[in-house]
């Protein structure tokens, strides 16, 4: 089992770790299955506080937008998998994670941008 932490800024991942007032935790299973989700309200954004909930919720990946050097060297000194720089939707992003195609840097949407 693995349990995983996504910021969010509505249903985005958040664009920044430091700007999180809000978490996706899933508990993911054998064969990628989603075994519990459920989304926590932050009073306030505060990495300390965030980094601290990782830790006593038992995280084991961590997936957000841009993250400061601090906080992702603490993170993984803590052995926590920590994917960087996503942009998309959350759903996105936790049904690319649990397929195991998820990537640091990853775009899982344009935006409604059209190419021509």
């Amino acid at each position: 089992m693995n349990k995983v932490l996504i910021c969010l800024h509505g249903s985005d991942v958040t664009p920044r770790f430091d700007l999180t007032t809000e978490v996706l935790i899933a508990v993911i299973g054998e064969g990628g299955v989603a075994l519990d989700e459920r989304t926590l309200v932050l009073p306030q954004a505060s990495t300390e506080k965030l980094c601290h909930m990782i830790m006593t919720e038992g995280v084991s990946t961590v997936i957000c937008g841009g993250i400061e050097d601090e906080y992702y060297q603490y993170l993984v000194w803590k052995r926590i998998q920590v994917i960087d720089s996503v942009i998309g939707l959350c759903e996105e992003a936790l049904h690319h994670y649990r397929a195991g195609t998820l990537q640091p840097g990853q775009i899982l949407r344009d935006r409604g941008r059209r190419v021509e």
